[in-house]
């Protein structure tokens, strides 16, 4: 006996629901305060990226991720053609597109955004580093402006490209010592590493040198003024989203000075924001909204 559709799609939604809170402390606890249906829908759309990164990052050979992401892009296909597969996230995914005016041409810009990684080559300049951002992360903050804001304005759009790119320079600031060991891949600029006199060899040595400091420093500076400038625009979403979204920002944010505290060991340790800053960057995001 079938289930339904109501409890199935509930069930789908907890499914969603447990992947972000699996792979995400961050962005679950900051979009656990939403509303529940748009926090449902983030959901959704967090479980599509978390699968279209393990398709290349949990794949052992080039030629099998090359194939998932091949699967995927044609489940993407189906689903536009209102085909989907009957999974608990395209089944979520459909709900969402029902309830919001998405745009299916991030989630397709999301999968190339894998498909570079799969034919890695470190960027030449911040530029290029920026372009690659956009695919795997301004992509995923074009999905969710539906959600988080009834008025897509021009403006709206560009903020949230920014702070997704944001996001992905903090990323890569953190993960640089398990991109390199478990992935062989460097997302530093060449010519900033070529600036600072500091060689891929430094790097497979986890050389935290005065060079390291600025060339990490550097990316650290643009990405927050990426935010700085993310928060400026913070009045373009709709007032219930308008919290956690900017904690979102702000936790992740405070990644990067969680790599200054452990005096930039970001080889061999994996640094994050305890709950106890998490509850503060909350009290002093409130304040901020409130002034």
């Amino acid at each position: 006996m079938k289930e339904p559709l109501d409890r199935m799609l509930e069930k789908d939604y907890l499914y969603c629901e447990e992947v972000i809170k699996k792979h995400s402390r961050s962005f679950y606890y900051a979009f656990s305060q939403l509303p529940e249906e748009k926090a449902k829908a983030i959901y959704a759309i967090y479980a599509f990226c978390r699968r279209a990164d393990d398709t290349v990052d949990m794949a052992p050979t080039a030629a099998q991720q090359r194939k998932n992401l091949d699967r995927l892009e044609h489940e993407l296909t189906l689903f536009e053609e209102d085909r989907p597969v009957d999974n608990p996230v395209w089944r979520a995914l459909t709900d969402v597109f029902e309830r919001y005016p998405m745009n299916i041409e991030p989630f397709y810009h999301q999968i190339k955004g894998q498909r570079m990684d799969i034919d890695f080559t470190s960027p030449d300049t911040l530029a290029d580093l920026e372009d690659y951002s956009y695919y795997v992360a301004g992509t995923v903050g074009l999905m969710l402006l539906p959600i988080l804001a009834k008025r897509h304005t021009q403006e709206a759009t560009e903020s949230a490209l920014t702070l997704g790119i944001a996001m992905q320079l903090t990323n890569i600031l953190r993960d640089i010592g398990e991109d390199l060991k478990e992935n062989n891949r460097v997302y530093l600029p060449n010519d900033i590493l070529s600036q600072e006199n500091y060689t891929i060899e430094d790097l497979k040595n986890g050389s935290i040198t005065a060079a390291f400091i600025r060339t990490w420093e550097q990316l650290a500076s643009r990405s927050e003024a990426l935010y700085d400038h993310f928060k400026k625009d913070i009045h373009l979403y709709d007032p219930e989203s308008q919290l956690p979204v900017l904690i979102s920002a702000n936790v992740y944010r405070g990644i990067l000075d969680a790599v200054r505290k452990s005096k930039y060991n970001c080889f061999d340790k994996r640094n994050a924001v305890s709950l106890v800053e998490m509850d503060k960057i909350r009290r002093e995001t409130k304040q901020f909204l409130k002034a």
